[in-house]
């Protein structure tokens, strides 16, 4: 750890405060015999500071340390955490790693019940037979397990990884990034606000992964195992895409249209889906922390307002923030679910017959016609019981990332 030393003080000042981007800080506690007391230090007041505690200063990995001098143990130090400035480009990376993290962990954990959800959705024939009941859910697992193994379970969770984690990073990075446009401090956050952010987080992160989610979802459908690659060039050539005028047919380019197969359908769902899920995870937190104060983590400080006079979010314990990320998913789940179960029909369509193409509005009209209300919340069992834990997963991992990498 390299030190400073007292001489220079201006200069190792400018040096200190351009390599950490203090636009504000604050004490930090961290300690080898118990925690030390919080002071302030922040904007042109941390020069001050600074130059009265000249000795001992370094800066490792975006924080800066200052050697106690009360105490002969170099181990005892305090921490001062850098306020990270949203926009960077340090702080995008790290909400994106959070974020990727967050995903792949949550969508491996409920993998085998994804793949259920999705044969029930597009009415499989094998496996329709067990949609609409809680059992059913198990009963085509078992089938799965009987004929593909473990591996049948987990059939198209390689594309799914695939796909989740630059969807997670782009969602989660979206969210931070939208919500401190809109919301720049906590006087300017209002339910609808937090809804906005979410919808348009999630709008944006499907529109650079959707074509991911449509080569899962044909992975998923498909009963026997699909070379990857194979069906990439099976969906690439099949004659129905998005949009492809017949004066324009002959442009090969257009054919990358096939991937986005449901898309509208698929934004159209999102803004209720991202929208009800940042909003209500952000408001059971927020009432668990003002009104559940046994769900909080122990030993921690309210610690030091920021520039805007807003207080650090104390962390939730683990079981809360499940829970909090469970209700989000359940609610959020509710929401959206008709139009997803429209956007997988679209999605498989080109594997029923590769030359039909069929609307989102046609789609749902048929289905409507041959299942009634009904079949717009077919699989939705299932779907509580895979987004509750997916949602609550992936809220507290990317909780507990943004810990991890000084983003909190």
């Amino acid at each position: 750890m390299a030190t400073l030393s007292s001489t220079g003080s201006g200069s190792t000042l400018s040096r200190l405060q351009s390599n950490t981007n203090l636009s504000s800080v604050h004490q930090h506690t961290t300690t080898s015999n118990g925690p030390v007391s919080n002071t302030a230090v922040g904007g042109l007041g941390s020069a001050e500071s600074i130059e009265a505690n000249p000795k001992a200063w370094s800066k490792e990995s975006g924080w800066v340390t200052i050697a106690d001098e009360s105490s002969n143990d170099t181990s005892r130090h305090k921490k001062i955490a850098v306020v990270r400035d949203t926009k960077s480009w340090d702080y995008i990376a790290r909400t994106m790693l959070a974020g990727g993290i967050a995903g792949i962990t949550a969508k491996t954990a409920v993998a085998p019940l994804d793949r259920v959800k999705i044969l029930f959705q597009a009415s499989n024939p094998q496996f329709e037979k067990y949609a609409g009941t809680w059992t059913g859910v198990f009963k085509a697992a078992r089938d799965i397990h009987k004929t593909g193994g473990v591996h049948g379970l987990f059939q198209g969770n390689s594309a799914t990884v695939l796909r989740i984690f630059p969807y997670a990073a782009i969602k989660f990075m979206a969210y931070e990034q939208y919500r401190s446009l809109l919301m720049p401090n906590r006087r300017d956050e209002t339910p609808g606000k937090k809804f906005v952010a979410g919808s348009m987080a999630g709008v944006t992160s499907v529109f650079f992964t959707y074509p991911l989610d449509l080569i899962r979802v044909r992975l998923a459908y498909a009963t026997t195992a699909t070379p990857y690659m194979a069906l990439v060039r099976k969906i690439y050539n099949e004659p129905a895409g998005l949009y492809k005028p017949a004066h324009m047919s002959w442009l090969p380019a257009l054919k990358i249209s096939n991937f986005y197969r449901g898309f509208f359908c698929s934004v159209a769902g999102m803004i209720p889906y991202a929208g009800a899920s940042f909003f209500t995870h952000d408001v059971m937190q927020e009432f668990c922390r003002e009104n559940l104060p046994w769900t909080l983590k122990p030993n921690q400080h309210r610690g030091l307002p920021d520039k805007n006079g807003d207080y650090s979010r104390p962390e939730l314990r683990t079981v809360a923030e499940l829970a909090c990320g469970g209700i989000a998913g359940a609610v959020s789940q509710t929401a959206s679910y008709p139009l997803e179960v429209v956007r997988r029909k679209m999605q498989v369509a080109g594997a029923l017959d590769p030359k039909m193409f069929v609307g989102m509005r046609e789609t749902a009209r048929q289905l409507y016609i041959t299942k009634g209300v009904r079949g717009f919340f077919v699989g939705l069992s299932i779907g509580y019981l895979k987004v509750t834990p997916l949602v609550a997963i992936s809220f507290t991992v990317y909780e507990r990332m943004k810990a991890a990498l000084e983003i909190n």
